[in-house]
């Protein structure tokens, strides 16, 4: 009887063996093979450089089986389809994260619904397709929402609403300091009978651009009862201003609480006479392409809307690679862009 020698495989290189190669921890190695920003860049090149040396390759299958990782998160956006395409803000929000993933190997679901009514948004997710969940725009009636925190990791783009707990994570500006420098300016220009047109009432973003426009106005000895309220688009806008000019044609300043709604503003000021800024001098709030594309180019509150995904994406990939020390919160700057309009 003939015996045969059994040839065995060469081993492939383990995350131990390129750790131990490179003298970093399983955890370092881990981090650099899923694009994680929070390795130094000499590491990174160490990391690299063994990984080549041993000619390491990552088993995405095996690993999305062993710890049920699909490589994929989700951005959520409760909104109506029409709104997400035609509004700048969110343009700006997706080149962000999808910035930031490119740096990875999670890909991007986009799931856009108004209202979840017949559950898929919830049975997508439930159904272990993501690994996390990215949410913008949300309203306060989105209840859905907190179904989803308790399923996955989830961040937020902007502050949650108040029926969210403490450790939500986000991604913001200070909406009401921001519309405090906006008011301000108008203030500082010589307007003393201001208007609002504010964002919903049922979302973050709206209340606290909203309750900047009311203090500075108390705080001047003002009154701020020139307020109608809309929903983020020009069409809404453009009917608030209507009512707005009905109640109050001696207005000569105006905060509005997005640069889109402001165009829609705009232009019934127009239609109806009114110069601007000559007759009423207009504030804005994004500095979206919006406010420069405007029949009269808008001042506007500045926020970093890309720089904002960015963060959100960078902050959920922390969350996936188990990093302890993310913060619960990031708020970035916002700035006064000055134009034409005031």
């Amino acid at each position: 009887m003939t015996t045969g020698t059994r040839q065995t495989r060469p081993a492939q290189p383990t995350l131990e063996l390129v750790a131990e190669a490179a003298g970093v921890s399983r955890a370092t190695v881990s981090r650099v093979v899923n694009g994680s920003t929070k390795v130094s860049p000499e590491i990174v090149a160490v990391v690299t450089a063994a990984i080549e040396r041993l000619n390491y390759v990552p088993n995405r299958a095996a690993r999305s089986l062993a710890s049920r990782q699909t490589q994929a998160v989700a951005l959520v956006v409760p909104e109506d389809i029409t709104r997400f395409f035609g509004d700048p803000y969110f343009a700006a929000i997706v080149q962000g994260i999808t910035r930031r993933l490119d740096e990875s190997q999670y890909i991007l679901n986009l799931l856009v619904a108004s209202s979840d009514p017949s559950h898929k948004t919830m049975r997508y997710l439930r159904s272990g397709n993501v690994d996390g969940a990215l949410v913008v725009s949300h309203h306060t009636h989105d209840d859905f929402l907190t179904d989803i925190e308790s399923l996955i990791p989830l961040v937020f783009g902007g502050r949650p609403s108040d029926h969210f707990g403490p450790n939500t994570y986000y991604v913001d500006v200070d909406n009401v300091a921001g519309a405090q420098v906006g008011t301000q300016h108008l203030l500082d220009i010589g307007r003393r009978r201001l208007g609002s047109i504010t964002g919903p009432i049922d979302m973050p973003a709206g209340i606290d651009r909203f309750t900047g426009f009311q203090r500075t106005l108390e705080q001047a000895g003002l009154s701020a009862d020139a307020v109608e309220h809309a929903d983020f688009t020009a069409v809404s806008a453009a009917a608030a201003m209507r009512r707005l000019l009905e109640r109050r044609s001696d207005l000569d300043g105006l905060f509005v609480a997005s640069d889109l709604m402001a165009t829609g503003a705009l232009d019934v000021l127009r239609e109806q006479g009114y110069a601007v800024p000559d007759d009423i001098a207009i504030v804005a709030f994004d500095d979206s392409p919006a406010a420069i594309g405007a029949a009269v180019p808008l001042t506007t509150i500045s926020q970093p809307s890309a720089e904002m995904g960015f963060a959100m994406a960078d902050m959920l990939l922390r969350l996936l690679t188990g990093d302890p020390d993310v913060p619960h919160r990031n708020i970035m700057p916002t700035r006064l862009i000055q134009r034409a309009s005031a």
